[in-house]
């Protein structure tokens, strides 16, 4: 370790010691991941020349490796009822759901076919630029392409069908609960 990096860990220790504390509410596992993260610093010593604020570099890095050891700890767990009590952050910040229950599956199909009924009130221009956009996906590029216009044009398209698709919805009472302003 060089005398540069033993200077920030003398000035940062107490930080990122408190923060570790902050995060886990428990004082050994503050200290495992306080190691865990003076380890990644050691690990990334040749970027620290790049790195304009130090506190703040320091800061991600024990955010990031917080995450990274609470969604570990999650998966390897079989049912979130396992979760840790003492944790400070809303577990949903953390965990990202990939599953979609049966209620959202429904939803989705509905408010799908809500959305291609209203698109075929807008003019085919913009239908098929939404069309190629969302449901394609093509890249904007190709979309210029296979329209023969430019990338601006496209651009110009889009946000225009997405105004007027959302005035069409908004215009229509029945959506009121599905649609908002």
């Amino acid at each position: 370790m060089t005398n540069y990096l033993a200077g920030i860990y003398e000035e940062y220790n107490r930080y990122i010691y408190h923060l570790c504390l902050k995060l886990t509410r428990n004082s050994a596992e503050a200290e495992d991941l306080m190691q865990e993260v003076w380890l990644k610093v050691v690990r990334n010593e040749e970027q620290i020349d790049k790195v304009d604020y130090i506190k703040a570099w320091l800061t991600t890095i024990t955010m990031n490796t917080f995450r990274d050891r609470y969604r570990k700890n999650v998966r390897r767990s079989k049912y979130m009822m396992n979760q840790p009590e003492t944790l400070d952050v809303p577990i949903l910040d953390l965990v990202p759901n990939n599953e979609i229950s049966t209620e959202e599956q429904i939803e989705k199909v509905a408010v799908t076919k809500i959305v291609q009924e209203k698109m075929l009130q807008l003019d085919s221009i913009y239908q098929k630029t939404l069309w190629y956009f969302y449901v394609d996906q093509y890249s904007l590029a190709e979309i210029s392409t296979l329209m023969k216009v430019s990338i601006g044009t496209v651009k110009s398209r889009l946000f225009r069908a997405k105004a007027r698709l959302k005035e069409i919805m908004l215009a229509d009472t029945s959506l009121q609960d599905v649609v908002m302003a």
